[in-house]
């Protein structure tokens, strides 16, 4: 200990410590993809605000090259994240321009086989262990690969990300970084050419994002294009970039590498104080702190047509007549100024040559340093990417029968670990069913109660409606950000999703509504004939079946505030013309065609001829006059002597199929509009 201490006292001050940079771990399984390069020209979007057109993007011009890692950078509002959206394809209508892949027209079916969007925020599932989320997403995006294949391919990612001892923790109990960078693994199985990030390092700290950075940039080197917004990195962050580009109003001000930022700006007489981070300077020279240089900078950049590169001399600015002196004379002497300020390395707080020491490895935490030099070498798996165009890819990585498969054991998984869905649901069905069944105890046989029996059948259709459109309500609109996210990254078709996820509970409705009936059904003494269990208890199943539906439609169509309120309110006239308020003949006749629209009007008639009809001997009578004694006169007394049961079932069915077809509308159009 003493000799260490000696050693730090007399070091010299200028001495620095040297890290060895050390080769990050090669991603040799991953399946092969070709090189991506992208381009873009006279890109402009415009949205529709009130009754007027608001123009975003303003013919902004780009590259993005594979092997780099790009940010793009602006001040709020200037159309980071509509770019990044435009070049994902996450947004298509009000976009004109051109947007090439390879240096061919962008086929956008195919660039979404070969890209991956990671949102800002971690959609992930979060009832599933980090090595269950990568089996699901191993087994969806490259399914025909072999399941040890599969493992190796998760083992290499997981060790890589850092994320390897944490294979059995649940996606809930992650950090913020680890979240981040479980994201990135999920997409990482398919190994996509071309990533992009909506602010990666959005509430991480500074270690985290300096991890997340890291990350990115071995990605980078490995031959992908990473492409990421960023909103003011620290100097750190920002010399880890290879290419900037900045957008002020639309209109791009910066393209190029990040070591030319500085010198270009001082060409345009903007110098960048010394020890001042030029990430920021760039942004406050956009926000106009200093003057408004928009239209110098967009004139010099030709708003992105220029790239002002590393090793390359700067083009020729063109810039417009209306300049005054000073830029006129900028313009005369521009080739002077770039040769002092390359010779004099006047930017001193900009060394190209910085050593970003103590960079922990994600893998091993191992000590690694990355300088311009290390982005040079060799790419970390550049075997796993050709430099060809793209050849043309399958839409999804497995069958949609084993996309149906997959999906359908995770969400039964789901199903098993919430809490809300499965358990707290079971336990109600449970303690309801033995309440009702105190309540209403030994009514079913009685002359003198029918009337009491009666709101019996009407409670079960009340209850079981409420529980089972509710708990879809509340549920089912917190898996859109997921769907969404995974859906545009081409996991699974919308059909397939949503098949499976429709039939993924219905096992749980049935035996809950089974327990439920069973319990009330023998408690309140209702005949005890095997025929009529079984009639009653289809009415009952169907009617729980076609809330759920309701409550699918609802949460497709609007968000869970919305939904819950509007729900209940929705059911009212279902269960005002449900026959039980208002006989039937009652009604008036212009409003009778809504008894026809009431699915709780056939679950309740049909639980009433089950209870009542089919010739069904005399109740008992314990007074003197039961008016209700003969089971035929509650049917006429309710209007349905002439009703069918068969009716009632196929109408239940057939409102069925219609709110499950009307909740995928409703689905796929949700998600377009959120694109």
């Amino acid at each position: 200990m003493a000799t260490d201490n000696l050693l730090l006292k007399n070091r010299s001050p200028d001495v620095k410590v040297q890290i060895a940079p050390t080769q990050p771990k090669k991603l040799t399984h991953l399946p092969k993809r070709p090189k991506v390069d992208l381009a873009f020209s006279n890109l402009t979007y415009t949205v529709r605000q009130g009754k007027k057109d608001k123009i975003i993007l303003k013919n902004v011009s780009g590259r993005l090259r594979s092997g780099e890692l790009c940010a793009i950078m602006g001040p709020s509002g200037a159309g980071k994240s509509t770019l990044l959206n435009i070049l994902t394809g996450y947004k298509t209508e009000g976009m004109n321009g051109q947007i090439l892949m390879n240096n061919n027209e962008r086929d956008l079916s195919q660039f979404r086989k070969l890209s991956a969007y990671i949102m800002q925020d971690n959609q992930l599932h979060l009832n599933l262990t980090v090595d269950e989320a990568m089996a699901v997403a191993a087994k969806l995006k490259i399914g025909e690969k072999k399941s040890f294949e599969r493992e190796a391919i998760i083992t290499e990612i997981l060790d890589t990300l850092g994320l390897l001892d944490h294979r059995k923790t649940m996606t809930s109990g992650l950090s913020g970084g680890q979240k981040k960078r479980l994201s990135i693994a999920l997409e990482l199985v398919s190994n996509p050419p071309i990533m992009f990030f909506d602010e990666p390092t959005s509430g991480l700290d500074s270690s985290s994002c300096f991890q997340c950075i890291s990350l990115l940039k071995t990605l980078a080197k490995g031959g992908r294009t990473i492409i990421c917004t960023i909103h003011q990195p620290s100097a750190r962050l920002f010399e880890m970039f290879d290419q900037l580009y900045t957008l002020a109003d639309g209109q791009c001000v910066y393209q190029g590498s990040t070591t030319q930022l500085v010198p270009f700006l001082a060409t345009l007489g903007l110098q960048c104080p010394s020890y001042h981070n030029p990430a920021s300077y760039i942004i406050e020279v956009a926000c106009g702190e200093y003057g408004d240089h928009t239209r110098k900078l967009v004139c010099a950049i030709e708003n992105g047509k220029n790239d002002i590169r590393d090793g390359k001399s700067f083009p020729e600015l063109k810039l417009n007549d209306g300049l005054n002196n000073s830029d006129a004379y900028m313009k005369e002497n521009m080739n002077t100024v770039i040769a002092n300020h390359l010779a004099k390395d006047t930017v001193k707080n900009y060394d190209k040559n910085v050593n970003l020491a103590n960079a922990e490895s994600l893998g091993q935490g191992i000590k690694e340093s990355v300088t311009e030099k290390d982005v040079e070498k060799a790419d970390v798996n550049s075997t796993l990417l050709e430099s060809t165009i793209p050849v043309k890819q399958p839409r999804y990585g497995n069958s949609e029968l084993q996309q149906f498969f997959i999906i359908l054991r995770r969400a039964l998984l789901f199903s098993r670990r919430d809490w809300t869905l499965m358990y707290l649901r079971l336990f109600a069905h449970i303690l309801v069913g033995f309440l009702i069944g105190a309540l209403y105890f030994k009514i079913g046989n009685d002359g003198a109660k029918v009337l009491s029996n009666l709101g019996f059948l009407f409670f079960n259709m009340l209850f079981l409606m409420y529980t089972s459109m509710t708990i879809t309500i509340l549920s089912f609109p917190l898996e859109l950000p997921v769907l969404l996210k995974e859906h545009f990254n081409r996991w699974y078709s919308l059909r397939t999703y949503y098949l499976a996820i429709t039939i993924s509970d219905m096992p749980f409705q049935t035996i809950f509504c089974v327990l439920y009936v069973t319990i009330v059904y023998f408690m309140t003494a209702q005949p005890p004939e095997p025929e009529r269990y079984g009639m009653f208890l289809l009415a009952c199943l169907l009617v729980s079946f076609v809330a759920q539906s309701v409550g699918l439609v609802v949460g497709a169509a609007m968000n869970v505030q919305n939904g819950v309120f509007l729900a209940p309110v929705m059911s009212v006239p279902f269960l005002l013309f449900s026959g039980f308020f208002v006989s039937f003949d009652a009604i008036p006749i212009y409003l009778r065609w809504i008894t026809y629209l009431s699915y709780i009007r056939y679950g309740f008639e049909g639980t009433a001829l089950a209870t009542y009809g089919f010739n069904r001997p005399r109740l008992d009578c314990f007074t003197k006059y039961c008016h209700f004694k003969v089971p035929d006169t509650i049917l006429e007394e309710l209007d349905m002597n002439k009703s069918s049961y068969t009716i009632d079932i196929v109408a239940l069915v057939v409102i069925f199929f219609i709110l499950r077809i009307s909740a995928f509308l409703f689905l796929k159009w949700k998600l377009k509009s959120n694109r």
